[in-house]
């Protein structure tokens, strides 16, 4: 099987631990061991008990429970640990996936959502959020897609890049177009506590619902590589035997830390919606001055925006010199397929005086290159 580069990670590898200021990654402010330990009222000496043993394919028992006690009323049965939503989407797209299948999924998308499927020789069709209306997510578009009877239907909302999100409401429809398709219906619900115009969407209620969640975007924890996937019980037995392996199972120091934290979500995740709710207005107020540079649209949730570059020839050329020049991560947004190679996506929810800095940056750059052209008089 041959798999595509996977762009964005490639852009990351380059450029992620080169900068001084990233305005490009897609999860809140990272959390210190401190803050951590403050906000989930534990201490280090509580790790002096913990034997190095093995945990468990599915999870240890405490995380697992924990998680299944937010996700599906105590349903531990649905419920696995994994190494970040990654190993989640490897595994199912693996297991629930046949070479033929056909795939829909959200355009742009996270490139892992639909070139794992590619690679295993799935059929990927692409629904389109349309930039004209803010990417907002068109259900009709998608009912005439889902006519051919699709294997799977793949979304993420609130969406990564454009952080566009849809209606209770429009739950409701997705769900039940997947289900008279017979599809399977995932969900990625990376973004999904972190919601700024409605209150978080619940998990969707479908017989042949997947949904992954991960403690890097909303939690600020992306060091734990830690995430869950909640799915069909016959199908986690089958991801499990999958895992034997790949990674057999998640640290049980990193599933110590993961366990307070989601008993403690609400108070994790409110600080953070707050202080990324700050820099949202921060960044809209910063792009409605500069008409004339940029575009971007109000986003629902998540901490990404998908901002088009206006009258920049060379989107990527612009965000490579930010991070070799200046020091700025940015994301371009051939990253999430060529045909927005006029957009980036960047990301708001690091601290205040971090957006702060690499967005006077990016203004200076786009300024500089709004002069050069200018046409000189008299030539």
């Amino acid at each position: 099987m041959d798999f595509a580069i996977a762009r964005l990670e490639a852009w990351m590898r380059d450029y992620y631990h080169a900068v001084d200021h990233d305005i490009g990654s897609s999860g809140v402010r990272d959390l210190s061991m401190a803050q951590l330990r403050e906000l989930c009222g534990f201490a280090l000496s509580d790790l002096d008990t913990m034997v190095f043993h093995d945990s468990e394919s599915y999870g240890g028992s405490g995380l697992r429970s924990a998680l299944a006690e937010r996700w599906t009323g105590g349903d531990v049965a649905r419920m696995m640990v994994t190494h970040g939503s990654s190993e989640a989407i490897y595994l199912v797209m693996h297991l629930a996936l046949e070479p033929g299948d056909e795939v829909v999924v959200l355009d742009p998308a996270y490139q892992q959502l639909h070139d794992i499927a590619a690679g295993r020789g799935c059929r990927v069709t692409r629904w389109a959020l349309d930039p004209a209306a803010g990417f907002a997510a068109d259900l009709s578009q998608l009912r005439r897609l889902a006519a051919s009877r699709p294997r799977m239907i793949v979304v993420n909302f609130p969406h990564n890049p454009t952080g566009t999100s849809i209606t209770p409401e429009q739950q409701r429809e997705l769900v039940e177009i997947a289900r008279e398709a017979g599809s399977w219906l995932v969900w990625d619900h990376a973004f999904g506590e972190l919601t700024y115009t409605a209150d978080p969407l619940p998990l969707p209620r479908h017989d042949r619902c997947i949904a992954f969640g991960t403690f890097s975007k909303s939690y600020g924890l992306a060091g734990l590589r830690v995430g869950w996937c909640v799915a069909p019980p016959d199908l986690l037995a089958r991801m499990a035997l999958l895992r034997d392996y790949i990674a057999l199972y998640v640290s049980p120091v990193l599933e110590f830390f993961a366990e307070h934290a989601v008993r403690n979500a609400d108070r994790i995740v409110a600080l953070q919606r707050e202080h990324a709710a700050g820099n949202r207005a921060l960044l809209l107020d910063w792009a409605a001055q500069r008409p004339e540079l940029v575009r971007v649209a109000p986003t629902d949730g998540g901490v990404t925006a998908f901002v088009e570059l206006l009258g920049q020839p060379d989107v990527e050329r612009t965000c490579r010199r930010l991070a070799e020049e200046h020091r700025v991560l940015l994301v371009p947004g051939s990253c999430f397929g060529d045909a927005y190679r006029d957009h980036v996506r960047l990301g708001f929810g690091g601290t205040t005086a971090e957006l702060t800095a690499g967005l006077e940056r990016l203004d200076h750059v786009l300024r500089a290159d709004a002069d050069l052209r200018v046409p000189v008089a008299g030539l």
